[in-house]
């Protein structure tokens, strides 16, 4: 596509400090008309500070924005949507209690005799959806939607705005490769000579599929900007990170299939919405990955296992005696930690600081009698927050402060404090660079090594390969298959993803 003279967007020496960080120095970086950039670094490189400065949340020390070559800076997020800028947040700005229709248009519903006119409202909406292309209900209530359908719901949002720049925060963190391909038809439908978007994303395949150039930034700092088409995403993450990553790893080690070795044993797991006769068994110091798209039921397995949604059992067996899990506080006390995909509500206390949400799982065992020991706290806190990098002034500093990624690790470092031997990881690495992704991953290799056996749900079909010893791929709510690591493919994966789930119980086996 033709480019104008000049850039759509631009932004020019800009920095940003907070309270003992500096996140951004000397910023820059343009977007050019009818261009997808994709806008890369590491956790705590600045891109979702810059983004936010970019919408109005924060305001720069110093530096200035251009669009369309004339100087602007927005006093809000409203502004900027008015000056035709919309962002898609890594952490959904979404009212639950809301439904999708009343979501996306809030403060912009239509009205008839100064009245809210609901009919009005859904069919708005609905023509919306229709366009580009989103499977919505406008009337269902946001806070019953799965993550995924939630970030289809903020999509929507900011495109119905009249928006010259969209700028998307790692928006398909929570979305599998179907979802993937749908949100990139969207944004091509987008795309005009008087568009553009930013487009920040740790996938690094998506980044040859969907953007046109690469923006580059460390430590709050501009590295470099690169032709997509003439780079090769090794070097891209060795500008990110400054060393070489492999991502076509395969776990070196795969345990022996001894029948004593089996921690957890499940049988007949139903529930009365989707699962159907789920069975599988997990060895000591193995790591099962669950693959399959949105809605197959990997979450609904991980959930119902430690007791958090209801469900029936033919037999559920943990350490070779027969048991049930009423709820998470049990599941706690066979051993069983679960790491839920929706850190922000489910999996930290954001008003807390690092230390006291790295330590909550363990409390209990630093407090025998009715004194705390602090100092052990502390401790094992600064341990764990150096094995994973958590990039904070302090293990003083409230988990709200933290970065998408960075309060993900906390959650992580959360239960590898808890000494389980069964640990279930849901979307482990969900919203995390690519360097810090190969240390959870090293943790992971560790665990399993060390006898610690790991349920890994995950929608990137690399990672489950990478990480998984043998994978259970779901569909409609069954498993339709088990593949060995030696066997697996992306390929396979799918086509057991896509399968039609087997119509009679019993079907599938370990």
């Amino acid at each position: 596509m033709t480019q104008q003279a000049s850039p759509l967007l631009s932004v020019h020496g800009v920095s940003k400090s907070f309270p003992g960080v500096r996140a951004l120095h000397n910023m820059g970086l343009d977007l050019h008309h009818g261009e997808v950039l994709a806008l890369v670094g590491e956790n705590g490189a600045g891109k979702s500070t810059l983004m936010k400065l970019l919408s109005g949340i924060h305001v720069p020390d110093s530096g200035s924005f251009e669009l369309d070559g004339k100087a602007f800076m927005p006093n809000g997020p409203k502004h900027a949507q008015e000056l035709g800028i919309s962002i898609i947040h890594q952490e959904f700005n979404l009212m639950p209690d809301l439904t999708v229709a009343q979501n996306i248009f809030v403060g912009r519903e239509p009205r008839r005799f100064g009245l809210l006119n609901e009919r009005a409202l859904n069919h708005r909406t609905q023509e919306l959806l229709d366009r580009i292309g989103l499977q919505l209900n406008p009337r269902q209530k946001v806070g019953q939607l799965t993550v995924a359908k939630q970030q289809m719901v903020e999509i929507a949002k900011a495109l119905s705005h009249h928006s010259k720049v969209i700028i998307m925060d790692e928006p398909t963190a929570a979305l599998n490769d179907a979802e993937v391909a749908t949100l990139h038809r969207i944004i091509r439908g987008f795309i005009s000579p008087q568009t553009g978007v930013i487009y920040i994303s740790h996938r690094m395949d998506e980044l040859k599929q969907i953007s046109q150039r690469i923006t580059v930034i460390r430590d709050g700092e501009y590295v470099d900007t690169v032709s997509t088409a003439d780079t090769t995403m090794k070097e891209v993450i060795s500008l990110m990170v400054g060393r070489p990553i492999s991502g076509e790893q395969r776990p070196t080690v795969v345990p022996a299939e001894v029948p004593d070795d089996v921690v957890l044993s499940v049988e007949g797991l139903s529930t009365r919405s989707l699962l159907r006769d789920v069975s599988f068994e997990l060895r000591r110091g193995e790591i099962l990955g669950f693959a399959g798209l949105m809605g197959a039921g990997r979450t609904e397995v991980a959930r119902a296992l430690v007791g958090a949604d209801r469900a029936a059992f033919t037999r559920l067996r943990v350490r070779g005696a027969d048991t049930t899990i009423p709820n998470p506080a049990a599941a706690a006390k066979l051993g069983i930690g679960y790491l839920s995909e929706d850190r922000k509500h489910l999996g930290l206390m954001l008003e807390r600081d690092v230390k006291e949400n790295i330590m909550l799982s363990s409390l209990a065992a630093n407090a025998p009698g009715v004194f705390i020991k602090e100092a052990a706290l502390r401790r094992t806190a600064e341990e764990y927050s150096r094995k994973l990098r958590i990039k904070t002034p302090s293990i003083h500093q409230l988990a709200r402060n933290l970065s998408g990624g960075n309060q993900q690790k906390v959650v992580i470092a959360k239960w590898l404090v808890k000494d389980c031997d069964i640990l279930i990881f849901d979307e482990p690495t969900r919203g995390i660079d690519v360097g810090a992704k190969e240390e959870i991953y090293k943790l992971l290799d560790e665990l399993a090594a060390g006898g610690k056996s790991i349920i890994m749900i995950s929608s990137e079909l690399p990672e489950v390969l990478r990480m998984s010893h043998r994978i259970a791929v779901m569909s409609e709510g069954r498993i339709t298959g088990f593949l060995s690591n030696a066997e697996a493919t992306q390929e396979e994966i799918m086509e057991l993803a896509t399968r039609r789930a087997p119509a009679t119980p019993g079907a599938v086996t370990t």
